[in-house]
This record gives C-alpha cells, structure tokens and sequence, in this order.
C-alpha cells in the first residue's frame, strides 16, 4: 500500500514554509528548500514616494490623490502566489498526495483564490490559523484536529 504523503502550508502574508506529513503517527517534518521570507516593510516604507496630486474638474482646488490599490496587499499576494507556483511545480512531480492550507485568515483566503483546480482537488483541509512562529516539533499538537499526525 502507498504512503500518503500529506504537504501542510504554513503562512502568513510574509512568512512561509512546508512541512509533510507520512501517515498517522509519524509527525511532521520540513520540507527541504521550502521556506520563504517575503518583503516584510511597512506599508510606509513600500510607498516610498509621495501621493500625487490632482486638479478637481470644477475647479482650481487641488487634493491629494490615494492609491487606487493596498501596496502592502499586493506585496502580499506576489508573495503567497510564489509558494503557489512551488506547490503546482511539485504536484507536477508527484511529491505530495494531499493538501492542507494553515494560514493567518487574509493569507489563507489568497492561497485558496490562488490554487488552480488540480490543487483544490488535494485540499484536504485548511486552518485558519497563524502557525508561522511555531517550531516544527510543536505543530502537531496544533495540526491533530485536522489531521492525524
């Protein structure tokens, strides 16, 4: 009978790593190369540059213009769609078996947006929950509600 090799995504908007899982009972373990750190500046400090100005079309009264789109979510998002090309790069391989998603709740919503359908089929589980400061010989005891570990 074939292992059923389980790949848990742990994330947050800026912090990301894998760890699988073999079967019941037999825990949690990294993934090799697959930790990612992603550009964790302030919003501030991504938006180095003034907001423009602008003419209001009635008048010769000038205001300050707002970003059309939350730079710091479009950090954000590039930043969880590179784990996703990880995820659909090794599926292709055969690497894992089935999925499970354990992310802060906004970082959790883009990765399920984000998973084309061949990985929506293996989600087996998701947590809404940030795990990213927990060690790895922790996580099971965080994981054992949704999978048996």
């Amino acid at each position: 009978m074939k292992k059923i090799v389980t790949w848990i995504v742990i994330a947050d908007g800026s912090r990301a790593r894998i760890v699988a899982n073999d079967g019941p009972g037999k825990g949690v373990r990294p993934v090799p190369g697959a930790e990612w750190e992603g550009d964790q500046r302030a919003t501030r400090e991504i938006m180095a540059d003034r907001e423009g100005r602008g003419f209001d079309g009635f008048s010769q009264t000038r205001h300050g213009m707002a970003p059309q789109s939350d730079p710091r979510q479009l950090v954000e998002n590039a930043f969880l769609n590179r784990v996703v090309d990880y995820l659909v790069e090794n599926d292709g391989k055969g690497r894992f078996d089935r999925l499970v998603l354990a992310a802060e709740p906004k970082a959790l919503g883009t990765l399920r947006k984000a998973l084309p359908a061949t990985l929506q089929r293996k989600l087996h589980a998701d947590l809404p929950k940030d795990l990213t400061k927990i060690r790895v010989d922790q996580l099971a005891d965080h994981l054992g509600a949704i999978l048996p570990v």
